[in-house]
């Protein structure tokens, strides 16, 4: 199983690029971070400094989306990183959640995220894609690699991912769910004439690792990753709105917690200590995140690698980042 780590692009990018160099030595394959240009600072920009300053970690977002640039500009940034730096680059996309809702505009919908995944991939690849009625080509691509990592949640969502996509991406790490959503996502790439191993299956959440599994080290770190149960319940209040409270075709594992949510500020988007989280019972953040001693997450991460996940990559939004690093490379990594 490979280890990635997701931080926000918070000034000063310095420090971030300096934690995913670190994050490699220590054993990280991958480095994503959100894309939300509002809310911080430009991903590809710092892309090139992390693609640098190391020799094997594969880089991108955690998600880009079809609306912020066009289909032609993001190709041509993943190329360009990857003419430079040889192939390092993966695209996590999706709708377009806190990129496209905090500048007042709304998600993509999956037919355009299709067609955007498609574009996107055969330009960065070197092939013609048409963008918009015009059938384009960026000639100077040479050997191009990109893979599309998709993030689904709801039924149409999954079967997208497992007929289009490269890899999905669940950001969530209960095993239940996770088996479900494998299941939907592999399901659909078999009706589509593809072979259902091929989809790379990433799960990605909190992780806090405490010292001992007492209760105030448990409890500090719930308050730390409550943020999480919020965001995800952000994607499941759209489920629910689609779909309807109680419907087959989500599972109610998924949408119950949310009863209690009331509205959501996206200027604490993703970060600890959000108020608009106060919801998230603690049953949710255990359920979804890594919480405890190394065991414990060494115990949640073979379960994971038993449904079927390639990569757990971890979201380090917390008061701990440089200790996630260094004990998931010292007490994690070596052991799985």
């Amino acid at each position: 199983m490979d280890i990635g780590l997701v931080l926000q692009t918070d000034p000063p990018a310095r420090l971030l690029i300096e934690r995913m160099r670190r994050a490699e030595l220590a054993g990280f394959t991958h480095g994503w971070t959100f894309d939300s240009c509002v809310l911080w600072q430009e991903p590809f920009v710092i892309y090139s400094q992390i693609l640098s300053q190391t020799v094997r970690l594969t880089v991108g977002p955690m998600v880009t989306n079809p609306s912020t640039r066009t289909w032609e500009v993001t190709a041509s940034l993943f190329a360009t990183l990857n003419d430079l730096f040889g192939n390092r680059t993966v695209c996590g996309i999706g709708r377009g959640d806190s990129a496209m809702r905090v500048a007042g505009r709304r998600p993509a919908t999956l037919a355009r995220l299709s067609e955007a995944m498609h574009a996107i991939k055969e330009l960065a690849e070197g092939r013609s894609a048409v963008v918009d009625g015009t059938e384009l080509r960026l000639p100077w691509v040479r050997d191009g690699a990109l893979p599309i990592w998709m993030g689904a949640y709801g039924p149409r969502a999954l079967e997208l991912t497992g007929r289009q996509a490269d890899g999905f991406i669940l950001q969530l790490a209960d095993p239940y769910l996770t088996e479900y959503m494998i299941k939907a996502v592999r399901s659909a790439a078999a009706a589509a004439g593809r072979d259902p191993g091929s989809v790379r299956i990433c799960v990605a959440a909190p992780a806090y690792v405490t010292a001992d599994d007492s209760p105030a080290a448990l409890a500090h770190a719930r308050e730390q990753c409550r943020w999480f149960g919020g965001m995800v319940g952000n994607h499941v209040a759209d489920l629910v709105t689609h779909y309807g409270e109680h419907s087959d075709l989500v599972p109610e594992a998924l949408t119950a917690y949310i009863k209690d949510r009331h509205g959501y500020d996206y200027s604490h988007h993703g970060r600890a200590g959000n108020p608009d989280t106060t919801f998230v019972p603690d049953e949710i953040v255990d359920r979804f995140c890594l919480i405890g001693p190394p065991a414990t997450h060494l115990a949640r991460l073979a379960e994971l690698r038993a449904l079927g996940v390639d990569q757990f990559a971890v979201y380090a939004m917390h008061d701990a980042i440089d200790s996630t690093i260094e004990t998931y490379g010292s007490d994690v990594i070596p052991l799985l």
